[in-house]
Protein backbone atom coordinates (compact mmCIF):
# COMPACT_ATOMS: atom_id res chain seq x y z
CA UNK A 1 0.00 0.00 0.00
CA UNK A 2 1.62 3.28 -1.21
CA UNK A 3 1.92 6.17 1.73
CA UNK A 4 -0.54 8.58 0.55
CA UNK A 5 1.99 11.31 1.89
CA UNK A 6 5.01 10.25 0.21
CA UNK A 7 5.05 13.48 -1.88
CA UNK A 8 4.16 15.97 0.64
CA UNK A 9 7.32 17.85 3.05
CA UNK A 10 8.64 16.22 5.39
CA UNK A 11 8.19 19.57 8.24
CA UNK A 12 4.94 19.89 9.87
CA UNK A 13 4.06 22.94 11.66
CA UNK A 14 1.48 23.87 14.45
CA UNK A 15 -1.46 26.31 14.09
CA UNK A 16 0.41 29.34 15.47
CA UNK A 17 3.42 28.61 13.19
CA UNK A 18 1.50 28.63 9.98
CA UNK A 19 -0.07 31.44 10.99
CA UNK A 20 3.52 33.10 11.74
CA UNK A 21 4.41 31.87 8.24
CA UNK A 22 1.73 33.33 6.84
CA UNK A 23 2.17 37.07 8.45
CA UNK A 24 5.90 37.05 7.43
CA UNK A 25 4.92 36.06 3.71
CA UNK A 26 2.10 39.28 3.51
CA UNK A 27 4.44 41.80 6.18
CA UNK A 28 8.06 41.17 5.34
CA UNK A 29 7.98 40.05 1.63
CA UNK A 30 4.90 42.12 0.73
CA UNK A 31 2.40 38.94 -0.42
CA UNK A 32 -1.10 40.15 -0.62
CA UNK A 33 -2.86 38.42 1.98
CA UNK A 34 -6.26 37.99 -0.62
CA UNK A 35 -3.25 36.91 -3.68
CA UNK A 36 -2.68 33.70 -1.23
CA UNK A 37 -6.48 33.45 -1.04
CA UNK A 38 -6.66 33.12 -4.48
CA UNK A 39 -3.61 30.60 -5.03
CA UNK A 40 -5.54 28.82 -2.60
CA UNK A 41 -8.60 28.47 -3.84
CA UNK A 42 -7.43 27.90 -7.27
CA UNK A 43 -5.40 25.34 -6.08
CA UNK A 44 -7.93 23.78 -3.87
CA UNK A 45 -10.30 23.72 -7.27
CA UNK A 46 -7.43 22.09 -9.18
CA UNK A 47 -7.75 19.44 -6.98
CA UNK A 48 -11.36 18.96 -6.63
CA UNK A 49 -11.59 18.34 -10.73
CA UNK A 50 -8.54 15.85 -10.22
CA UNK A 51 -9.99 14.11 -7.76
CA UNK A 52 -13.64 13.90 -8.93
CA UNK A 53 -13.19 14.56 -13.18
CA UNK A 54 -16.79 14.36 -13.80
CA UNK A 55 -18.00 17.09 -11.42
CA UNK A 56 -20.80 19.29 -12.56
CA UNK A 57 -22.47 20.21 -9.43
CA UNK A 58 -20.92 21.81 -6.45
CA UNK A 59 -22.32 22.88 -3.20
CA UNK A 60 -19.61 25.33 -0.74
CA UNK A 61 -20.37 25.96 2.63
CA UNK A 62 -18.61 28.53 4.14
CA UNK A 63 -18.18 29.96 7.61
CA UNK A 64 -17.10 33.70 8.37
CA UNK A 65 -13.39 33.95 8.31
CA UNK A 66 -10.21 33.83 6.36
CA UNK A 67 -11.51 29.56 5.22
CA UNK A 68 -14.89 31.01 4.43
CA UNK A 69 -12.93 33.44 1.78
CA UNK A 70 -11.05 30.64 -0.06
CA UNK A 71 -14.61 28.73 -0.45
CA UNK A 72 -15.91 32.45 -1.89
CA UNK A 73 -13.56 32.29 -4.31
CA UNK A 74 -13.04 28.30 -4.91
CA UNK A 75 -17.09 29.02 -5.71
CA UNK A 76 -16.58 31.93 -8.58
CA UNK A 77 -13.71 30.32 -9.78
CA UNK A 78 -16.34 27.11 -10.39
CA UNK A 79 -18.91 29.09 -12.10
CA UNK A 80 -16.67 30.99 -14.15
CA UNK A 81 -15.39 27.06 -15.59
CA UNK A 82 -19.25 26.38 -16.25
CA UNK A 83 -20.12 24.67 -12.75
CA UNK A 84 -23.56 24.29 -11.39
CA UNK A 85 -22.54 26.14 -8.21
CA UNK A 86 -24.50 26.67 -4.88
CA UNK A 87 -23.12 28.41 -2.00
CA UNK A 88 -24.16 28.54 1.71
CA UNK A 89 -23.15 30.96 4.70
CA UNK A 90 -23.35 29.68 8.26
CA UNK A 91 -22.96 33.56 9.89
CA UNK A 92 -24.04 36.62 8.20
CA UNK A 93 -21.52 37.61 4.63
CA UNK A 94 -22.11 41.34 5.58
CA UNK A 95 -19.65 40.94 9.25
CA UNK A 96 -16.84 39.74 6.93
CA UNK A 97 -13.43 41.11 7.75
CA UNK A 98 -10.16 41.88 5.41
CA UNK A 99 -9.15 39.47 2.69
CA UNK A 100 -12.59 37.75 2.86
CA UNK A 101 -14.62 40.61 1.97
CA UNK A 102 -12.95 40.81 -1.27
CA UNK A 103 -13.59 37.35 -1.92
CA UNK A 104 -17.13 37.56 -1.22
CA UNK A 105 -16.82 40.59 -3.57
CA UNK A 106 -15.21 38.11 -6.39
CA UNK A 107 -18.29 35.64 -5.25
CA UNK A 108 -20.52 38.54 -6.88
CA UNK A 109 -18.71 39.48 -9.74
CA UNK A 110 -19.13 35.75 -10.52
CA UNK A 111 -22.81 35.61 -10.89
CA UNK A 112 -22.85 34.01 -7.72
CA UNK A 113 -25.08 34.64 -4.00
CA UNK A 114 -24.84 32.66 -1.22
CA UNK A 115 -27.90 31.40 0.88
CA UNK A 116 -28.45 30.44 4.68
CA UNK A 117 -27.17 26.92 5.08
CA UNK A 118 -29.68 24.54 4.36
CA UNK A 119 -29.29 20.87 5.09
CA UNK A 120 -31.68 20.22 1.69
CA UNK A 121 -29.17 21.98 -0.10
CA UNK A 122 -26.62 18.57 0.03
CA UNK A 123 -28.85 16.40 -1.48
CA UNK A 124 -28.44 17.13 -5.36
CA UNK A 125 -24.45 17.41 -5.44
CA UNK A 126 -21.55 15.91 -6.41
CA UNK A 127 -19.15 17.30 -4.47
CA UNK A 128 -19.33 19.39 -0.80
CA UNK A 129 -16.48 21.65 -0.25
CA UNK A 130 -16.21 22.68 3.39
CA UNK A 131 -15.03 26.11 4.07
CA UNK A 132 -16.49 26.68 7.47
CA UNK A 133 -13.35 26.52 9.75
CA UNK A 134 -9.53 27.13 9.54
CA UNK A 135 -6.73 25.79 11.52
CA UNK A 136 -7.28 28.50 14.35
CA UNK A 137 -10.33 26.77 15.86
CA UNK A 138 -9.42 25.77 19.33
CA UNK A 139 -13.22 25.00 21.06
CA UNK A 140 -15.60 22.79 20.45
CA UNK A 141 -18.03 23.08 17.69
CA UNK A 142 -21.29 23.94 18.72
CA UNK A 143 -25.36 25.29 17.14
CA UNK A 144 -25.73 25.35 13.66
CA UNK A 145 -21.79 24.72 12.61
CA UNK A 146 -22.40 21.76 14.54
CA UNK A 147 -25.58 20.85 12.52
CA UNK A 148 -23.40 21.74 9.25
CA UNK A 149 -20.69 19.19 9.94
CA UNK A 150 -23.26 16.53 10.95
CA UNK A 151 -25.17 17.30 7.43
CA UNK A 152 -21.77 17.53 5.77
CA UNK A 153 -21.10 14.02 6.98
CA UNK A 154 -24.53 12.28 6.46
CA UNK A 155 -24.51 13.43 2.80
CA UNK A 156 -23.63 11.04 0.35
CA UNK A 157 -21.37 13.11 -1.81
CA UNK A 158 -17.67 13.09 -1.17
CA UNK A 159 -16.12 16.09 0.64
CA UNK A 160 -13.03 18.51 -0.08
CA UNK A 161 -12.53 20.33 3.01
CA UNK A 162 -10.07 23.48 2.49
CA UNK A 163 -6.86 24.36 4.80
CA UNK A 164 -7.97 21.54 7.57
CA UNK A 165 -11.45 19.42 8.09
CA UNK A 166 -13.42 21.77 9.91
CA UNK A 167 -13.51 20.62 13.68
CA UNK A 168 -10.13 19.10 13.67
CA UNK A 169 -7.91 20.54 15.98
CA UNK A 170 -4.75 21.79 14.16
CA UNK A 171 -2.21 21.46 16.72
CA UNK A 172 -3.21 17.59 18.49
CA UNK A 173 -5.58 15.62 16.17
CA UNK A 174 -8.51 15.87 18.01
CA UNK A 175 -12.18 16.37 16.90
CA UNK A 176 -13.99 19.43 18.74
CA UNK A 177 -16.91 17.82 19.33
CA UNK A 178 -17.58 16.91 15.53
CA UNK A 179 -15.35 17.38 12.56
CA UNK A 180 -15.86 17.31 8.88
CA UNK A 181 -14.48 13.79 7.59
CA UNK A 182 -12.74 14.68 4.34
CA UNK A 183 -12.13 12.47 1.52
CA UNK A 184 -9.11 14.97 0.41
CA UNK A 185 -8.09 18.15 2.13
CA UNK A 186 -5.97 20.71 0.53
CA UNK A 187 -3.01 22.28 3.00
CA UNK A 188 -0.92 25.44 2.23
CA UNK A 189 2.08 27.11 2.99
CA UNK A 190 2.54 24.80 6.01
CA UNK A 191 1.56 21.27 6.78
CA UNK A 192 -0.57 20.63 10.20
CA UNK A 193 0.38 18.91 13.04
CA UNK A 194 -3.07 17.55 13.85
CA UNK A 195 -3.96 16.11 10.55
CA UNK A 196 -0.86 13.72 11.00
CA UNK A 197 -1.86 11.80 14.16
CA UNK A 198 -4.62 10.93 17.03
CA UNK A 199 -7.66 11.25 14.63
CA UNK A 200 -5.96 13.41 11.92
CA UNK A 201 -5.67 11.20 9.39
CA UNK A 202 -9.06 9.10 9.40
CA UNK A 203 -10.93 12.73 9.27
CA UNK A 204 -8.25 14.40 6.62
CA UNK A 205 -8.59 11.93 3.90
CA UNK A 206 -5.74 12.24 0.92
CA UNK A 207 -3.77 15.61 1.90
CA UNK A 208 -2.67 17.87 -0.68
CA UNK A 209 -0.41 20.44 -0.49
CA UNK A 210 0.59 23.60 -1.73
CA UNK A 211 3.25 26.32 -1.14
CA UNK A 212 1.12 29.35 -2.92
CA UNK A 213 4.71 30.31 -4.06
CA UNK A 214 6.08 31.80 -0.47
CA UNK A 215 9.61 31.97 -0.75
CA UNK A 216 12.00 29.29 0.79
CA UNK A 217 13.41 32.95 2.70
CA UNK A 218 10.14 33.20 4.47
CA UNK A 219 10.54 29.44 6.42
CA UNK A 220 13.72 30.67 7.30
CA UNK A 221 13.12 33.43 9.21
CA UNK A 222 10.23 31.63 11.49
CA UNK A 223 12.10 31.04 14.77
CA UNK A 224 10.54 27.42 14.88
CA UNK A 225 11.69 26.10 18.50
CA UNK A 226 10.74 22.05 18.56
CA UNK A 227 11.21 21.34 15.08
CA UNK A 228 9.08 18.18 13.93
CA UNK A 229 9.90 16.22 11.01
CA UNK A 230 7.66 13.81 9.06
CA UNK A 231 10.09 10.68 8.48
CA UNK A 232 10.27 9.45 4.67
CA UNK A 233 11.30 5.44 4.49
CA UNK A 234 13.72 6.82 1.45
CA UNK A 235 15.50 8.69 3.39
CA UNK A 236 17.16 6.62 6.05
CA UNK A 237 17.41 3.69 4.35
CA UNK A 238 21.15 5.09 3.74
CA UNK A 239 22.36 3.54 6.02
CA UNK A 240 21.91 0.00 4.90
CA UNK A 241 24.68 -0.36 2.94
CA UNK A 242 25.69 -3.49 0.81
CA UNK A 243 27.25 -6.54 2.60
CA UNK A 244 30.63 -7.40 1.21
CA UNK A 245 31.17 -10.59 -0.07
CA UNK A 246 33.79 -11.55 2.61
CA UNK A 247 31.63 -10.84 5.68
CA UNK A 248 30.38 -13.08 7.93
CA UNK A 249 27.63 -13.64 10.81
CA UNK A 250 30.11 -12.23 13.37
CA UNK A 251 29.82 -8.92 11.66
CA UNK A 252 25.88 -8.15 12.05
CA UNK A 253 25.70 -8.20 15.92
CA UNK A 254 24.00 -10.70 18.48
CA UNK A 255 20.50 -9.81 19.50
CA UNK A 256 19.30 -11.01 22.99
CA UNK A 257 15.58 -11.40 23.39
CA UNK A 258 14.57 -11.72 27.42
CA UNK A 259 11.10 -12.82 27.31
CA UNK A 260 8.50 -15.45 27.13
CA UNK A 261 6.54 -16.31 30.51
CA UNK A 262 4.69 -19.62 30.73
CA UNK A 263 2.36 -19.34 27.88
CA UNK A 264 3.89 -16.50 26.05
CA UNK A 265 6.75 -17.96 24.04
CA UNK A 266 5.26 -16.09 21.21
CA UNK A 267 5.92 -12.98 21.77
CA UNK A 268 9.59 -13.45 21.96
CA UNK A 269 9.65 -15.78 18.79
CA UNK A 270 8.05 -12.83 17.16
CA UNK A 271 10.85 -9.82 18.57
CA UNK A 272 13.44 -12.38 17.55
CA UNK A 273 12.69 -13.28 14.17
CA UNK A 274 11.96 -9.45 13.47
CA UNK A 275 15.64 -9.08 14.33
CA UNK A 276 16.63 -11.75 11.84
CA UNK A 277 14.43 -10.82 8.96
CA UNK A 278 16.32 -6.99 9.04
CA UNK A 279 19.48 -8.37 9.09
CA UNK A 280 21.22 -8.54 12.85
CA UNK A 281 23.57 -12.07 12.13
CA UNK A 282 23.01 -13.89 16.02
CA UNK A 283 19.67 -14.06 17.23
CA UNK A 284 19.27 -16.06 21.27
CA UNK A 285 16.06 -15.55 23.50
CA UNK A 286 16.56 -16.09 27.15
CA UNK A 287 12.75 -17.74 28.26
CA UNK A 288 11.24 -19.97 30.75
CA UNK A 289 13.37 -23.88 30.71
CA UNK A 290 9.73 -24.98 30.26
CA UNK A 291 9.50 -24.27 26.53
CA UNK A 292 12.81 -23.22 25.32
CA UNK A 293 13.35 -26.27 23.45
CA UNK A 294 9.82 -25.47 21.40
CA UNK A 295 11.25 -22.69 19.56
CA UNK A 296 13.58 -25.02 17.78
CA UNK A 297 11.22 -26.63 16.27
CA UNK A 298 9.31 -24.13 14.17
CA UNK A 299 12.34 -21.36 13.80
CA UNK A 300 15.96 -23.43 14.28
CA UNK A 301 18.20 -20.30 13.05
CA UNK A 302 16.96 -18.64 16.46
CA UNK A 303 19.03 -19.96 19.56
CA UNK A 304 16.49 -20.52 22.28
CA UNK A 305 18.09 -21.16 26.01
CA UNK A 306 16.27 -22.32 29.20
CA UNK A 307 16.89 -19.20 31.69
CA UNK A 308 15.59 -19.73 35.43
CA UNK A 309 18.09 -18.11 37.52
CA UNK A 310 20.72 -15.02 37.27
CA UNK A 311 23.63 -17.47 36.68
CA UNK A 312 21.93 -18.79 33.78
CA UNK A 313 21.35 -15.82 32.31
CA UNK A 314 25.05 -14.03 32.90
CA UNK A 315 26.67 -15.83 29.78
CA UNK A 316 24.03 -14.58 26.94
CA UNK A 317 24.38 -11.29 28.58
CA UNK A 318 28.35 -11.55 27.66
CA UNK A 319 27.91 -12.72 23.90
CA UNK A 320 24.91 -10.30 23.04
CA UNK A 321 25.98 -6.46 21.47
CA UNK A 322 22.03 -5.83 22.25
CA UNK A 323 19.01 -6.76 24.10
CA UNK A 324 15.54 -6.34 23.76
CA UNK A 325 13.42 -7.01 27.23
CA UNK A 326 9.87 -7.44 27.94
CA UNK A 327 7.75 -9.17 24.88
CA UNK A 328 5.99 -11.73 26.79
CA UNK A 329 7.98 -10.85 30.20
CA UNK A 330 4.95 -10.79 32.59
CA UNK A 331 5.32 -9.53 35.92
CA UNK A 332 6.50 -12.51 37.72
CA UNK A 333 9.29 -12.41 40.50
CA UNK A 334 11.59 -14.16 37.10
CA UNK A 335 10.43 -10.99 35.00
CA UNK A 336 11.77 -8.78 37.55
CA UNK A 337 14.65 -10.78 38.34
CA UNK A 338 15.63 -10.61 35.01
CA UNK A 339 14.49 -7.40 34.29
CA UNK A 340 17.01 -5.97 37.29
CA UNK A 341 19.79 -7.66 35.98
CA UNK A 342 19.89 -6.65 32.06
CA UNK A 343 19.41 -3.15 33.72
CA UNK A 344 22.37 -2.96 34.85
CA UNK A 345 23.55 -4.31 31.65
CA UNK A 346 25.88 -1.53 29.80
CA UNK A 347 24.44 -3.04 26.18
CA UNK A 348 22.09 -0.94 24.15
CA UNK A 349 18.27 -1.67 25.55
CA UNK A 350 15.20 -1.90 23.47
CA UNK A 351 12.35 -1.83 26.07
CA UNK A 352 9.06 -3.27 25.32
CA UNK A 353 5.78 -4.55 26.95
CA UNK A 354 5.85 -5.76 29.98
CA UNK A 355 9.19 -4.36 30.76
CA UNK A 356 7.74 -0.78 30.35
CA UNK A 357 4.85 -2.17 32.74
CA UNK A 358 7.79 -3.60 35.78
CA UNK A 359 9.18 0.29 34.62
CA UNK A 360 6.48 2.10 36.55
CA UNK A 361 7.53 0.46 39.79
CA UNK A 362 11.25 1.24 39.17
CA UNK A 363 13.21 3.80 40.17
CA UNK A 364 15.27 3.10 36.67
CA UNK A 365 16.93 6.03 34.09
CA UNK A 366 18.88 5.06 31.35
CA UNK A 367 20.55 6.37 28.79
CA UNK A 368 21.36 3.63 26.42
CA UNK A 369 17.85 2.29 26.41
CA UNK A 370 14.89 2.86 23.92
CA UNK A 371 11.39 2.80 25.21
CA UNK A 372 8.36 1.86 22.80
CA UNK A 373 5.32 2.21 24.90
CA UNK A 374 1.60 2.12 23.30
CA UNK A 375 -0.67 4.60 24.75
CA UNK A 376 -1.92 2.69 28.07
CA UNK A 377 1.98 1.70 28.65
CA UNK A 378 2.80 5.67 28.31
CA UNK A 379 -0.29 6.52 30.29
CA UNK A 380 1.57 4.04 33.21
CA UNK A 381 4.81 5.56 33.00
CA UNK A 382 3.55 8.75 33.18
CA UNK A 383 1.19 8.10 35.86
CA UNK A 384 -1.85 9.36 33.99
CA UNK A 385 -4.50 7.84 31.48
CA UNK A 386 -4.37 6.86 27.89
CA UNK A 387 -7.05 9.60 27.11
CA UNK A 388 -4.65 12.46 28.55
CA UNK A 389 -1.94 10.60 26.42
CA UNK A 390 -3.98 10.81 23.26
CA UNK A 391 -4.94 14.44 24.03
CA UNK A 392 -2.04 15.63 22.99
CA UNK A 393 0.24 13.21 21.73
CA UNK A 394 2.93 15.83 20.85
CA UNK A 395 2.86 16.97 24.94
CA UNK A 396 2.89 13.27 25.54
CA UNK A 397 6.41 12.44 23.95
CA UNK A 398 7.90 15.15 25.09
CA UNK A 399 7.05 14.39 28.76
CA UNK A 400 8.05 11.32 28.33
CA UNK A 401 11.41 11.78 27.25
CA UNK A 402 11.95 14.27 29.38
CA UNK A 403 11.15 11.80 32.19
CA UNK A 404 13.16 8.78 30.04
CA UNK A 405 16.27 10.10 28.72
CA UNK A 406 17.20 8.29 25.47
CA UNK A 407 14.88 7.65 22.14
CA UNK A 408 11.52 6.81 23.09
CA UNK A 409 8.49 6.26 20.44
CA UNK A 410 4.97 6.60 21.21
CA UNK A 411 3.09 3.70 18.95
CA UNK A 412 -0.27 4.91 17.43
CA UNK A 413 -2.01 6.20 14.21
CA UNK A 414 1.13 9.03 13.48
CA UNK A 415 3.53 7.01 15.65
CA UNK A 416 5.83 9.82 17.51
CA UNK A 417 9.73 9.48 18.18
CA UNK A 418 11.61 11.77 20.66
CA UNK A 419 15.47 11.08 19.90
CA UNK A 420 18.23 11.12 22.42
CA UNK A 421 18.38 14.51 21.94
CA UNK A 422 14.66 14.99 22.07
CA UNK A 423 14.23 16.34 18.54
CA UNK A 424 10.51 14.90 17.52
CA UNK A 425 9.66 12.69 14.58
CA UNK A 426 6.24 11.13 13.05
CA UNK A 427 6.09 8.60 11.14
CA UNK A 428 2.38 8.61 9.20
CA UNK A 429 2.92 5.00 7.46
CA UNK A 430 1.12 2.51 8.77
CA UNK A 431 -2.46 1.17 9.12
CA UNK A 432 -5.31 0.27 10.98
CA UNK A 433 -4.72 -3.65 9.85
CA UNK A 434 -1.52 -3.06 12.67
CA UNK A 435 -4.08 -3.28 15.36
CA UNK A 436 -3.39 -6.83 16.10
CA UNK A 437 -1.35 -8.76 18.77
CA UNK A 438 2.50 -9.20 18.84
CA UNK A 439 2.51 -5.84 16.39
CA UNK A 440 4.74 -4.39 18.96
CA UNK A 441 7.37 -7.48 19.72
CA UNK A 442 7.76 -7.51 16.15
CA UNK A 443 9.02 -3.53 16.24
CA UNK A 444 11.30 -4.00 19.35
CA UNK A 445 12.81 -6.51 17.33
CA UNK A 446 13.13 -4.57 14.24
CA UNK A 447 14.92 -1.75 16.73
CA UNK A 448 17.12 -4.29 17.89
CA UNK A 449 18.48 -5.90 15.06
CA UNK A 450 19.08 -2.54 13.30
CA UNK A 451 21.54 -1.82 16.49
CA UNK A 452 23.28 -4.89 16.05
CA UNK A 453 24.20 -4.01 12.61
CA UNK A 454 25.90 -1.11 13.98
CA UNK A 455 23.32 1.21 13.50
CA UNK A 456 23.43 4.25 15.84
CA UNK A 457 20.60 4.13 18.35
CA UNK A 458 18.67 7.57 16.55
CA UNK A 459 18.67 6.15 13.45
CA UNK A 460 17.70 2.92 14.17
CA UNK A 461 14.95 4.03 16.17
CA UNK A 462 13.32 5.90 12.84
CA UNK A 463 14.29 3.57 10.12
CA UNK A 464 13.24 0.51 12.14
CA UNK A 465 9.78 2.41 12.91
CA UNK A 466 9.44 3.14 9.13
CA UNK A 467 10.45 -0.31 8.51
CA UNK A 468 7.61 -1.74 10.59
CA UNK A 469 4.98 0.52 9.74
CA UNK A 470 5.70 0.20 5.70
CA UNK A 471 6.06 -3.66 6.25
CA UNK A 472 2.46 -3.33 7.86
CA UNK A 473 1.03 -1.23 4.46
CA UNK A 474 2.72 -3.74 2.20
CA UNK A 475 1.14 -6.68 4.01
CA UNK A 476 -1.99 -5.01 4.01
CA UNK A 477 -2.34 -5.32 0.27
CA UNK A 478 -4.35 -8.53 0.93
CA UNK A 479 -6.90 -6.74 3.44
CA UNK A 480 -6.14 -5.14 6.64
CA UNK A 481 -8.64 -7.31 8.60
CA UNK A 482 -6.93 -10.50 9.76
CA UNK A 483 -3.44 -9.53 9.18
CA UNK A 484 -1.15 -10.97 11.77
CA UNK A 485 2.35 -10.08 12.93
CA UNK A 486 4.54 -12.54 11.53
CA UNK A 487 2.78 -11.52 8.16
CA UNK A 488 4.95 -8.75 7.89
CA UNK A 489 8.15 -10.80 7.88
CA UNK A 490 8.62 -11.62 4.24
CA UNK A 491 8.30 -7.26 3.75
CA UNK A 492 10.92 -6.43 6.14
CA UNK A 493 13.64 -8.75 4.55
CA UNK A 494 12.19 -7.17 0.96
CA UNK A 495 12.35 -3.48 2.49
CA UNK A 496 15.92 -3.86 4.07
CA UNK A 497 17.29 -5.43 0.69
Amino acid sequence: MPNKYQRLPVNIYSAEQVRELDRIAIEEFDILGYTLMHRAALFSYRKLKESWPDVKKITVICGGGNNAGDGYVLAGLAKEDGKDVTVYHLLDPSNLKGDAVTAYKYLHASNLESSKFSVDGLSNTDVIVDAIFGTGLDRDVEGIFSDAIDAINAASAPVLAIDIPSGLNSNNGNVMNVAVNADVTTSFIGLKKGMFTNDGPEYSGEIKFNDLDVPKEVYEQLDDGQSITRLELDDLKHVLKPRQKNSHKGHFGHVLVVGGDEGYLGAARMAAEAAARVGAGLISIATRSSHASLLSTVRPEIMSHGVETLDDLMPLLKQANVIVIGPGLGKSEWAKLLLARVFESQHPLVVDADALNLLTEEDHVATNWVLTPHPGEAARLLKTDSKTIQSDRFQSINSLHEKFPGPVVLKGCGTLIADAEGEIFLCDAGNPGMSSGGMGDVLSGVIAGLIAQGIDVNHATKLGVCLHANAGDRAASAGERGMMALDLMPHLRNLVN
